[in-house]
């Protein structure tokens, strides 16, 4: 068994600290960012109609996605996980410091800000979207291996070899959960997409990435809910359906819609 002894901390300069949390997603909008021009720049992308789509363009939509991710996220956070407590306390809405952001909250954000920055562009959804989702997997990534050096959301008791002992979560060992996810929704995400994405006999129509990630994210969320405990707060909803599993299984079904649409309309084509 492990025993779980990171700090959250990174560096601690008095009045003001750097955490990893903080810094994964700083990392990891900065990677996305860097190989999302890669992708714009790379011959590849021509097979999907991209040629439109400009580096310039993408730093502007940085900005839009970064607003969208921290206020989709917290929002998402204060309405779907702990409503009740924020109702009561509400200037801790705005204390993002001391940590609280859902996954589904900070994608309904990032689906926000490229509707209004590709209406405003008067470019397709889809051609923006479709990057986004090849390059959202590397802060995914950083993000759970953020949460597992933070030592929060841990997976339930098991007797595993590597099972971890939680300090937060008492002496038994426990599934590193984020570390699943971090695997699952991270690495094999990334890979699977991008190998579908460069495959240059693949000629498939703008949101069909869009459709894949959605698909594949809450299908590996769902399977990795399975070894995490629910937020002690919320519990299972009919004795079995935790908070994340019953948000992955409303993308899972846009995923689904989106994709066979997509297939539809090619067909038509």
């Amino acid at each position: 068994m492990i025993v779980h002894n990171f700090n959250a901390v990174l560096l601690d300069l008095g009045l003001f600290q750097i955490r990893w949390y903080s810094l994964a997603y700083i990392l990891g909008i900065i990677f996305g960012w860097i190989y999302a021009r890669k992708i714009i720049s790379s011959s590849f992308s021509s097979n999907y109609d991209f040629k439109s789509i400009t580096k310039n363009q993408f730093d502007d939509l940085i900005i839009y996605i970064v607003f969208g991710i921290i206020l989709g996220g917290r929002i998402g956070y204060v309405l779907f996980y702990n409503f009740e407590y924020f109702i009561q306390n509400f200037f801790e809405i705005f204390k993002v410091w001391n940590g609280g952001m859902s996954f589904h909250g900070g994608l309904l954000g990032v689906i926000i800000a490229i509707l209004l920055f590709s209406k405003k562009e008067k470019e397709n959804f889809f051609k923006f979207s479709d990057i986004v989702c090849c390059v959202a997997p590397i802060g995914i990534f950083l993000v759970r291996i953020a949460n597992f050096i933070n030592g929060e959301l841990y997976g339930k008791i098991t007797n595993v070899p590597w099972g971890v002992i939680f300090p937060l979560a008492g002496k038994d060992a426990r599934h590193p959960s984020q570390i699943y996810e971090a695997f699952l929704e991270g690495l094999v995400l990334f890979i699977i997409l991008n190998y579908i994405f460069s495959k240059k006999k693949l000629l498939f129509i703008p949101g069909y990435i869009s459709s894949l990630f959605l698909i594949m994210y809450s299908v590996f969320r769902i399977f990795s809910e399975s070894f995490r405990e629910p937020d002690l707060h919320i519990g299972y909803f009919f004795n079995y359906l935790s908070m994340g599993t019953l948000l992955s299984v409303v993308t899972l079904l846009f995923g689904l819609i989106l994709f066979f649409f997509i297939k539809k309309n090619e067909q038509n084509n």
